[in-house]
């Protein structure tokens, strides 16, 4: 087993702090809150993830870069997602902070209220896609009782939408409403300096994830949320995980490309007759779903056939389980 990371912390920019804080997931092994200047304390966006010991390396983080928790004026989250909000009621009740955040967070509080239904609506997605009843139960069996990495749910302060602000010694951050990898997603833009936050809309890596059943076509939407950064024209881009990178173009443009080819893989896998959604998988990645890739590939999945359908190339086929055709 690789061993876990420590939360570590660094400056990037003149008022500008990285935060590394681990994560428990593989493949993912950290993400990252960015601390910035704010007259006597600073603005946190976002807050990594709540588990045991989490708060010991975001103060461990803040530390190696002469910063405190009781610093802390204001809680911005990107987006309502665990390892972003998760530990946002523990920083606001050590620092008196307030939290920003986008109205449409249900994809998260909803589900932290009650875990086990939402667990089982997504056996219950599952199912319907074509997943075996086998793997289904274990999958249930080993959800017990675990929750969602968040320390409380804490409704916003205040709506991070478009038009909202927020000052900054290196000046005004825009809200730029970005949803397609989360209902609640937002990219925060200093125009002056062109530095883009951008949460997991843009990553070093191209890596594409959406969450399933909670808007109409989340595909659609971050191809949309692409256009609306791209027009931006940001030149350093500090992003949810990872490092901080300068082709910002060139990264909007290779999900743009990795987005229409999974849809053209999804458009091919449904031509010559129905399937389900796990046999439009291997289509789609090269290789059928696994314990590791099950939850993201198929909300994946589904999303593109769901975009398919509402273009008008594709149609579900009612039954038990589901499938999809070409339209």
């Amino acid at each position: 087993m690789a061993k876990r990371e420590l939360g570590r912390g660094e400056r990037v920019l003149p008022g500008v702090w990285r935060l590394r804080l681990p994560l428990p997931w593989p493949g993912v092994p950290h993400c990252n809150a960015w601390a910035l200047a704010a007259g006597d304390g600073i603005v946190l966006v976002d807050t990594g993830m709540h588990e045991p010991g989490s708060l010991a390396h975001l103060e461990l983080a803040l530390s190696q870069v002469r910063l405190r928790l009781e610093l802390v004026r204001l809680v911005a989250c990107t987006h309502a997602h665990s390892d972003h909000y998760g530990q946002a009621a523990t920083v606001m009740e050590r620092s008196g902070a307030r939290l920003w955040m986008h109205p449409d967070h249900d994809h998260m509080t909803r589900s932290a209220k009650d875990p086990e239904a939402a667990w089982a609506r997504r056996v219950e997605v599952a199912r319907q896609s074509g997943v075996p009843e086998e793997p289904l139960r274990r999958y249930a069996e080993s959800r017990k009782g675990q929750g969602f990495g968040v320390a409380a749910i804490v409704e916003p302060d205040r709506e991070l939408v478009e038009g909202v602000t927020i000052e900054t010694d290196l000046g005004v951050w825009e809200v730029h409403e970005t949803p397609g990898h989360a209902p609640s997603h937002v990219c925060l833009f200093q125009p002056d300096r062109r530095l883009l936050i951008s949460g997991d809309h843009l990553l070093g890596r191209v890596s594409t994830y959406y969450d399933y059943g909670w808007t109409p076509d989340p595909a659609g939407e971050f191809l949309d949320s692409l256009d609306k950064v791209d027009r931006l024209g940001a030149r350093l881009c500090l992003s949810g995980h990872g490092k901080p990178f300068t082709d910002v173009g060139g990264h909007v443009q290779a999900n743009r490309d990795l987005v229409h080819e999974r849809l053209e893989k999804a458009a091919g896998a449904i031509a010559d007759g129905a399937r389900t959604a796990v046999e439009v998988v291997p289509h789609v990645y090269g290789e059928p779903l696994n314990a590791m890739t099950a939850s993201w590939w198929l909300a994946e999945t589904l999303s593109y056939l769901t975009h398919l359908e509402r273009a008008g190339a594709a149609r579900r086929v009612e039954g038990e389980p589901e499938r999809w055709e070409a339209a």
